[in-house]
């Protein structure tokens, strides 16, 4: 008995902490293969190089089909516990954002100064994004829907969850009822696995990525070495040392290792963090500014930099802020 309650007892109170840590926000979007074969396209030069991409915006206000689907499909999700952040309404916001920016001047006329790197950053930001692709298709007199439902780890790119399947055929059911239909029987599945997914970052922690680079004027580079309380070795391995004792079970991956750069991956940092006696979420940029600290005390000294790139990876650039 005393065993049963003390684990009711240690389930309470993990479901209690992992209410305080940032809840994942969740996002439906259609997938690149439906706005491809729809037309639902932007041709954007990168660095000399066209490249076609979604467009969200032109699908939303094109598609009355895509906007049913996504809004039941956010009802169906809202109702197992998972509520969603409206891609429709993200993209407005991004709109109604860059018209007050475009207006907003000073008292002497001058505008508010935005880099391209703002400007891509005004993006529909979610941890968790499920695609979703489908079709109506025939058979005699009656519609049936085919779907392929996909949970993807924002910060990573990794698949954490999946669902797909056949709806049956009917004369008379809408786009939405057949979706509805079609996914009910595997959307428990496909909530499980999210569900794992989120117990398995906050018991492992949330994977990420972090990159070290060095300014061109810099004065030091990643092969200068250090003495750490009588440890002399290359700043790398300092830094790596660092992670190993600052990470949740010391896992990280050392994928690339120059005298002017480093690159981790899969580098699991805890869900939370003491701040002044009070348990808060950590996330990607206040985590990387911890190894920041530590690189500008003794014996390092170094300044740097720090540039989130995305919600899953953050640079420190070394050399100067």
């Amino acid at each position: 008995m005393k065993k049963i309650l003390l684990t009711l007892f240690l389930g309470v109170i993990s479901l209690l902490l992992f209410a305080q840590a940032k809840k994942p926000v969740i996002m439906i979007v259609p997938s690149d293969v439906f706005c491809v074969s729809h037309g639902y396209i932007m041709t954007v030069n990168a660095n000399g190089k066209d490249q076609v991409l979604p467009d969200y915006k032109k699908c939303m206000q094109s598609s009355d089909e895509i906007r049913m689907v996504i809004t039941k499909m956010g009802a169906i999700m809202t109702d197992r516990g998972f509520p969603l952040k409206d891609l429709e309404q993200t993209l407005k916001s991004i709109d109604t954002q860059s018209a007050e920016l475009a207006m907003l001047t000073s008292k002497g006329g001058a505008a508010v100064a935005e880099t391209p790197i703002d400007i891509l950053k005004r993006t529909a930001k979610a941890d968790i994004i499920m695609d979703i692709d489908f079709n109506v298709k025939r058979q005699g007199p009656s519609n049936y829907i085919t779907f392929n439902l996909r949970g993807l780890d924002a910060y990573t790119n990794k698949q954490v969850a999946a669902a797909a399947g056949t709806g049956k055929p009917s004369s008379a059911a809408n786009v939405d009822l057949l979706l509805e239909e079609a996914v009910l029987s595997h959307m428990d599945a496909f909530n499980g696995q999210l569900q794992n997914f989120f117990n398995d970052m906050f018991t492992n922690g949330r994977e990420v990525a972090l990159v070290i680079r060095v300014w061109d004027n810099a004065g030091v580079d990643l092969e200068q070495e250090f003495d750490v309380n009588g440890t002399n070795d290359q700043l790398d391995f300092h830094i790596e040392n660092w992670l190993i004792a600052n990470t949740v079970n010391g896992r990280f991956s050392t994928i690339d290792a120059t005298a002017t750069m480093l690159r981790f991956e899969q580098v699991r940092i805890p869900m939370m963090f003491n701040l002044n006696g009070r348990e808060v979420a950590m996330d990607t940029r206040r985590y990387i500014s911890n190894l920041s600290r530590y690189l500008a005390g003794p014996p390092f000294n170094i300044q740097c930099k720090i540039y989130q790139r995305g919600l899953g990876e953050a640079w420190l650039i070394i050399g100067e802020k």
